[in-house]
């Protein structure tokens, strides 16, 4: 009986079927965690997601991202864009139940049993894990909602940049949003930056990785998130485990068991 956490899958469903081969997962007794961003940019979104809302009880996926941009191309307030491979999930008989499902969707998942959390980018430096999983439920209601259309509508844009107690309506919504899937870099005083992509070493000065900020109030906290594929799966910091491993981009597709955080990873065509 194991818990495996899984990065971005991102539609590559054949490198998923060899992953779960080599953990030898069983799925009457293992639970597999997801760390968001199951569609987009692979070919095989549609099966990815018949297959994980098909483990029912024993799984769990935060929303990343990309499963936020089919959601908003779902429900006509967004436009695919030319990198998109959405089209299979689009156009599927069981294309408004797999919607109805993915917005359903948790934005964080806190396991109090082992102590882990899991968003697709991370938690804000600002916030403790009680106020981060607040606010996560807060974005959830908005998904949840009977027209869901108006939130995601409203949901792109870069600003405001930095968190406040004080915002409200859909600057409060967005700027939760983008911390918990969108984040790589912030600045020294917290702010996020959605500028810079790019890896590490190349980032401007003033850029700092967010689990690097200073004063992040969650230190103590064992985060898993995927998203930055740039990382390749490491950093430096205590207690931050980052599991995308860029295999959209022809890298690997890794899982880690939480119950020894042992990794295992496949390589990716």
């Amino acid at each position: 009986m194991a818990t495996y956490v899984i990065g971005d899958v991102q539609g590559c469903f054949a490198e998923f079927e060899k992953l779960l081969e080599k953990i030898h997962f069983d799925s009457r007794k293992d639970t597999l965690w997801f760390t968001g961003d199951l569609v987009n940019r692979g070919p095989y979104s549609l099966e990815v997601l018949r297959f994980v809302k098909a483990l029912g009880e024993n799984h769990v996926t935060v929303l990343g991202n990309h499963d936020l941009h089919l959601l908003a191309v779902a429900y006509g307030v967004r436009s695919m864009h030319r990198s998109d491979t959405l089209e299979s999930v689009l156009s599927a008989p069981d294309k408004d139940e797999l919607i109805e499902w993915l917005r359903h969707r948790p934005l964080l998942h806190y396991d109090k049993s082992n102590g882990f959390v899991m968003a697709h980018a991370g938690l804000a430096p600002s916030w403790t894990l009680n106020e981060a999983r607040s606010l996560a439920h807060e974005v959830e209601l908005a998904l949840r909602g009977r027209s869901p259309e108006s939130f995601l509508k409203n949901m792109y844009g870069n600003q405001p940049d930095r968190w406040d107690d004080g915002l409200a309506g859909i600057d409060r919504l967005r700027c939760i949003i983008n911390f918990l899937t969108r984040m790589r870099f912030c600045h020294a005083d917290g702010r996020l930056d959605l500028s810079y992509k790019g890896e590490i070493a190349g980032k401007p000065a003033e850029l700092i990785p967010w689990f690097d900020t200073p004063g992040r109030v969650n230190v103590s906290e064992k985060i898993i998130f995927g998203h930055w594929a740039a990382l390749g799966g490491k950093t430096d910091a205590f207690n931050v485990y980052a599991l995308d491993t860029g295999c959209v981009w022809g890298n690997c597709l890794t899982a880690m068991r939480l119950e020894d955080e042992k990794r295992f990873s496949v390589r990716c065509s």
